[in-house]
């Protein structure tokens, strides 16, 4: 069974999914989007997440993305750490989350840091894909060149179906803001070691904005940390490129979580 939600903030509301597993008494599972996500690009992953691991899955559209309302400000250039306490705090609220699994893709992975971090008591695991840990040169690099490919006729559309009108809100928001001079220095390095939960960072060896050094981050700092999951020729998105190798290390990692 699936349900649409709609989660009310001081900002505007936020749409939400929620997808049904079996295992009742069985924390559920949160997503985190990417820089360009939504909820619908997450495609058929939760659905499929939930069979594998028993759990229900929530994902929803940050303020600004996906169907949720539009931010009428520029991103702040601490999205990621008040990601915990604004647009996740409302939701877990509202939907009564006690506990909870954490799973974040890409920049959704350090939100997913950040929200582990401040609920230390009701995170009860956290699954980070394709995250980064800093501002690394390829990872500019690669938004750099994803910034001229969106200036290609036709490529803002692709955007505009999963966004509509905000999408070159969502654009700007991601270019920008890991360009600006004044992001150069984030990282999760004063908050990774906060994390109290078991946390796996999964990664491919060919992603194209992050090299390895940042699941082997997530591997130091984390102090619950087990062995990264390092897929072969795998680029920025596993869970679409090697499906069943993700659902496969997440069930394993959350088995009696």
């Amino acid at each position: 069974m699936v349900e649409e939600l709609w989660i009310n903030t001081a900002s505007g509301r936020l749409y939400a999914k929620r997808w049904r597993g079996d295992g009742a008494q069985a924390a559920p599972i949160v997503l985190f989007h990417d820089s360009l996500g939504a909820v619908d690009l997450w495609r058929d992953f939760p659905e499929s997440l939930a069979r594998a691991t028993g759990r229900d899955v929530v994902a929803y559209d940050r303020l600004g993305f996906g169907r949720s309302d539009p931010n009428p400000a520029r991103l702040a250039l601490d999205f990621i750490e008040t990601e915990a306490t604004d647009g996740f705090a409302a939701l877990r609220e509202q939907l009564g989350l006690a506990r909870f699994v954490v799973f974040g893709h890409s920049v959704g992975g350090g939100m997913a840091s950040n929200v582990a971090a401040t609920y230390p008591q009701q995170c009860v695991a956290m699954v980070t894909e394709s995250a980064q840990a800093f501002v690394e040169d390829r990872t500019l690099n690669g938004i750099a060149a994803a910034d001229i490919s969106f200036a290609e006729p036709g490529q803002l559309e692709r955007l505009a179906r999963y966004h509509g009108d905000k999408a070159e809100w969502v654009l700007r928001a991601w270019v920008d803001t890991w360009h600006d001079p004044a992001f150069l220095d984030w990282s999760l390095t004063k908050v990774l070691p906060r994390v109290q939960c078991p946390v796996l960072a999964i990664h491919g060896d060919d992603d194209e904005y992050g090299s390895l050094d940042h699941p082997r981050r997530f591997e130091k700092l984390a102090p619950q940390a087990v062995p990264a999951a390092i897929l072969d020729g795998c680029g920025h998105v596993p869970h679409r490129e090697k499906p069943q190798v993700v659902l496969d290390v997440v069930e394993a990692f959350l088995r009696g979580k």
